[in-house]
């Protein structure tokens, strides 16, 4: 039973943390293809809102250490950002949020420029579902390929 709780709750934090990170563990551990989706999206959503409601006061602590560091405010990484957020707003954000970003750092973007909380969740959900569902069926139909056998037990 521990063991079983101590599978579901790895998909779940992973996802939280690091998105791509939950449907590979739970293909990895044998979890069912729609708890390992329902829990990846569960984990991305607890670190949106959450963050989304600390985002302000992350973004300054992270701000204040650059400049203690003298790192340059407008970095080549910093103008990709603002790129995508002036051709694609929320949507770009959202969108890219599992595949380059973490779900802290998509929501922390967001909230800095100033996106509602209801739209950054509400975003920030249909990306979590999509990436959600597009990794872990991936994973699950082409588990039958040797490149994936050896994460399956």
């Amino acid at each position: 039973m521990f063991a079983a709780v101590l599978k579901y709750f790895s998909v779940y934090l992973l996802s939280a943390v690091k998105f791509f990170g939950g449907p590979l563990v739970g293909f990895t551990m044998g979890v069912s293809f729609w708890a390992t989706l329902g829990l990846t999206v569960a984990g991305m959503m607890t670190s949106v809102c959450l963050f989304s409601l600390i985002g302000s006061a992350v973004h300054d602590h992270y701000v204040a250490r650059q400049r203690t560091r003298n790192k340059p405010k407008f970095s080549k990484k910093n103008r990709r950002i603002v790129s995508v957020w002036q051709k694609f707003g929320m949507s770009g954000i959202a969108f890219l949020t599992p595949v380059l970003f973490t779900p802290i750092v998509g929501t922390v973007l967001a909230t800095v420029l100033g996106v509602s909380k209801s739209r950054i969740v509400l975003h920030m959900l249909w990306s979590a579902v999509f990436w959600g569902f597009a990794v872990t069926l991936t994973l699950f139909k082409l588990s039958h390929l040797p490149l994936l056998q050896f994460l399956h037990r």
